[in-house]
């Protein structure tokens, strides 16, 4: 994505987490924990979404206020970890309070995100890779792949 400015990120990240609901609009509850990709249904790849944007939020809110990203001690390297960590966490959870959580925490990682610098989203700078990559990428990814798997079992 060539978007050099925070404004251009933040209105893609809208336009894509739109067309994420899009996707998922109008699957039943047996549709959200039917397992496609691998071990995981559309419910974790909902946990998945959530769980980013929450630690991610946390990592924008610490930027904004001039600190490192990513705190002593923690490390994102290990991406399949944290996956499977967001996607176990709502096993148990029901669908429609997922499902309102993904929009709180979208939310949230937006407010984060708009609470960061301008001059911190130039390209090539964590503020805007840490946006694309948790918004509008991450959403664009999934929502591909719901598409195709809805059009596979004609859902």
């Amino acid at each position: 994505m060539s978007a050099s400015t925070k404004q251009e990120l933040l209105n893609e990240a809208v336009r894509e987490y739109k067309a994420f609901h899009e996707a998922i609009h109008g699957l039943n509850e047996a549709h959200m924990v039917e397992v496609w990709l691998g071990t995981w249904s559309v419910k974790e790849i909902v946990g998945h979404i959530s769980g980013w944007h929450r630690e991610m939020a946390r990592a924008l809110e610490r930027m904004a206020r001039g600190e490192r990203p990513v705190p002593e001690g923690v490390s994102y390297d290990d991406v399949d970890a944290w996956n499977a960590r967001f996607a176990t966490a709502v096993r148990d959870t029901p669908v429609a309070d997922l499902l309102l959580e993904l929009d709180r925490t979208h939310q949230h990682f937006m407010q984060a995100a708009a609470a960061v610098p301008d001059e911190r989203f130039q390209p090539g700078k964590t503020a805007g890779k840490i946006v694309d990559g948790n918004s509008a990428h991450h959403y664009r990814e999934h929502a591909g792949q719901i598409r195709a798997w809805r059009g596979s079992r004609g859902i």
